[in-house]
């Protein structure tokens, strides 16, 4: 049946913090930067659909609109 032990219980391995701070850190600084790509993206896509702009220009947008956003979000 059930075994009843008197000692101490295994919790598991103690909690490694700073690299779990490190893991952190790198999840919210992909979704930061990988949600400025999403946005640049679409405003660049829209820009060379909808308007006369071209491929080149809306190419152009897409680096300016990424470069601006990484300094603004450092």
């Amino acid at each position: 049946m059930a075994e009843h032990h008197n000692g101490p219980v295994e919790l598991g391995a103690p909690m490694d913090y700073p690299e779990h701070e490190k893991t952190y850190d790198l999840f919210i600084g992909g979704a930061k930067y990988g949600t400025l790509f999403c946005v640049a993206l679409l405003i660049a896509m829209a820009a060379g659909f909808f308007t006369s702009a071209g491929f080149f220009s809306s190419l152009l947008l897409l680096i300016i609109l990424n470069v601006v956003g990484f300094f603004a979000l450092r």
